[in-house]
């Protein structure tokens, strides 16, 4: 098996990272933890709990859309995306969006509560029950000063204003409520099976923060919905809001004024045909539209990934320092050509007949420039060429003797 660069391994995790959906948009539940603000307005920290520690990173832009950032210790909700950073070759968290987790006491009371009643079988779904359009008679548990009842009145007077309602007043926040609100559900269906049949009782609060819905999160509110012959529909709060009675409840409506809207019908048949129409096309469309705005997400998700700027700050350095290489590479070749062009160059002009020359020598030469080695290489007559020092000129052999051990020429 071929080995892998740590870059060809790091790339292929990446793409792994990549290609898995749930770390493409994922809400990671923490404490916060080494919260750091850079100077460039980054906000770096981790995120821990009892079994483990995540490094996330914000980004600047993200950093100033929020008006609301934790503090050291702080339990938050963190959403984003899991990506690998490269150069630790370890994987973080990029954050997009925080919001407080709201881990307090109430909180862990609550916890507590849903776990003892979940075991005990409150919200099993099977014991759940339809709850259709209703003509007949409709109780409602409230405040009757509440704007919750307000609301349902009147969404109910405009959808179907010949709904008959009745009317159980109780305190819906306070020491007192929990215990109210339990006895409004038992004399409503102590209604319902001595006095007039119910269809429906809606359990209903407007919304506020944890504290002023803590009625509703009380045992015997939960005992009292369990044990209701009558269907039960909860609107409490706002959407997001959740608490005991709506997990106990057969239906959970986001609000009190959804809630009435769930259980009565339009006055015109043809309007909720269109109604249906108009709400099924605009799901359509905002399908299409949340496809292609997950698809955009998608897409600045990667180019963030990507970081376009600190690749091109990468290549500019890979580049400099390359350059930087070559220079050294080229400097070094230069000098040792030099040297070898220093080296050839002494031993040219070792060779030099010109320094021979100098010493007072010279060369005889032929008119086709054969150098005259000695007296059998000449003829009576010939014209020769001589080379020296300071010069040439031309002499004509006179004289020849071909005596070995003796040779003269005359000029």
């Amino acid at each position: 098996m071929n080995p892998l660069t740590v870059s060809a391994l790091t790339t292929h995790i990446v793409a792994l990272f990549e290609r898995d959906d749930t770390l493409r948009d994922v809400g990671v539940l923490g404490e916060v933890s080494n919260w750091k603000r850079a100077s460039s307005g980054h906000i770096y920290f981790s995120m821990k709990d009892s079994g483990a520690t995540l490094t996330a990173v914000m980004w600047r832009n993200a950093a100033l859309s929020h008006s609301w950032l934790p503090h050291e210790g702080d339990q938050i909700i963190a959403f984003g995306y899991v990506g690998v950073y490269p150069e630790r070759g370890a994987y973080q968290l990029y954050v997009n969006r925080i919001q407080p987790a709201g881990r307090g006491q109430l909180y862990v009371q609550f916890e507590a509560l849903k776990a003892k009643l979940e075991l005990a079988g409150l919200f099993d779904a099977a014991r759940k029950r339809t709850v259709r359009l209703l003509h007949g008679r409709i109780g409602i548990v409230t405040s009757r000063n509440a704007a919750a009842l307000h609301d349902i009145l009147r969404v109910i007077a405009v959808r179907w204003p010949l709904q008959e309602i009745v009317l159980f007043p109780c305190l819906v926040q306070g020491s007192e409520a929990p215990g109210q609100i339990a006895d409004m559900v038992r004399n409503a269906n102590g209604y319902h099976a001595n006095h007039s049949a119910l269809d429906l009782l809606i359990v209903a609060r407007g919304g506020g923060s944890i504290e002023d819905l803590w009625a509703f999160n009380d045992e015997r509110v939960a005992y009292a919905i369990f044990e209701s012959e009558v269907p039960v529909i909860t609107g409490i709060g706002h959407e997001t809001d959740f608490t005991i009675a709506d997990f106990v409840a057969d239906i959970r409506a986001p609000t009190p004024s959804a809630a009435a809207a769930m259980v009565t019908p339009d006055q015109v048949e043809t309007r909720l045909r269109l109604a249906n129409t108009i709400g099924w096309m605009g799901e359509q469309i905002e399908g299409l539209i949340d496809g292609e705005r997950r698809q955009l997400h998608s897409m600045e998700q990667r180019l963030v990934r990507l970081h376009p700027q600190r690749m091109l700050d990468q290549r500019r350095q890979q580049l400099d320092e390359r350059e930087r290489r070559l220079h050294l590479t080229v400097g070094r070749r230069m000098d040792r050509l030099q040297e070898r062009v220093a080296a050839r160059n002494h031993q040219l002009e070792a060779l030099n007949p010109s320094r021979v020359l100098g010493r007072g020598y010279s060369i005889v030469q032929h008119l086709d420039e054969r150098v005259v080695t000695g007296p059998s290489d000449l003829a009576p007559n010939e014209r020769l060429q001589v080379a020296a020092a300071k010069g040439s000129y031309a002499v004509i052999v006179a004289e020849q003797e071909l005596d070995p051990n003796q040779e003269k020429a005359a000029v």
